[in-house]
């Protein structure tokens, strides 16, 4: 990570904007801010920035669209902030794009360390020199982030990529949730396991007639490999 670190911050809630921007000025994080969903879509459109934190529930526009928005322009790394912790929450949030997503009230270190995993990840996604990976029918291009499978373009989430190509990457070699949390997400101390198995559920139904080539090791984890 080049320079310094910017971050855009969508919240309404002052208290919980000004706690986040102590923490980011210990890191010398530069932050932006905005106060509601359709001041934060403009902030946006207007300033380059590395990572957005993004509350769910805002005032003019929500989290869930703000969110879907800029997924339609930007693959930036997002990281959604809820004060609910539903499993249906988080489910519709990676739908969206979002590349993370933590339940208030939190600590400003987890956050921290949260944005520095995504922009680990970022920096080696853009670093990678692979182009074309090929694992039996499915066909990963690294460069553009596409997925194709029998000719049709398969639309996946940033870590529903970044899951398949890391498995890709390592077949046959079977991954517990911890290991995958650090390797994907880039940390394991805050991560939920569940986070995986979320993942992986929805990944093997987008691969459709190829959602076996993801075989779970009932106690252990999972692994990619070309059935025989």
């Amino acid at each position: 990570m080049d320079g310094n670190i910017k971050v855009l911050i969508i919240e309404d809630e002052e208290k919980m904007r000004e706690l986040m921007k102590i923490a980011f000025k210990k890191e010398s994080f530069e932050t932006f801010e905005a106060v509601d969903g359709k001041q934060g879509l403009s902030m946006f459109k207007a300033t380059e920035v590395d990572i957005v934190v993004l509350d769910v529930m805002l005032p003019e526009i929500d989290g869930w669209t703000v969110c879907r928005e800029i997924r339609r322009v930007s693959n930036v790394p997002i990281i959604l902030l809820t004060a609910r912790g539903e499993e249906f929450d988080k489910l519709f949030g990676f739908e969206l794009g979002a590349d993370d997503y933590i339940v208030k009230p939190f600590s400003p270190k987890e956050l921290v360390a949260r944005i520095k995993a995504l922009l680990r990840r970022a920096d080696n996604r853009n670093n990678d020199s692979v182009h074309n990976l090929q694992i039996g029918e499915i066909v990963i291009n690294r460069l553009s982030r596409e997925v194709i499978i029998d000719d049709q373009l398969i639309n996946l989430t940033n870590k529903e990529y970044e899951l398949l190509y890391f498995l890709a990457t390592n077949p046959k070699i079977v991954f517990n949730r911890e290991q995958l949390l650090l390797k994907v997400w880039g940390y394991e101390q805050y991560g939920d396991p569940r986070t995986v198995d979320t993942h992986v559920k929805k990944l093997r139904e987008k691969l459709g007639d190829y959602s076996n080539y993801i075989s779970t090791i009932w106690g252990v984890g999972y692994k990619l490999e070309v059935p025989r």
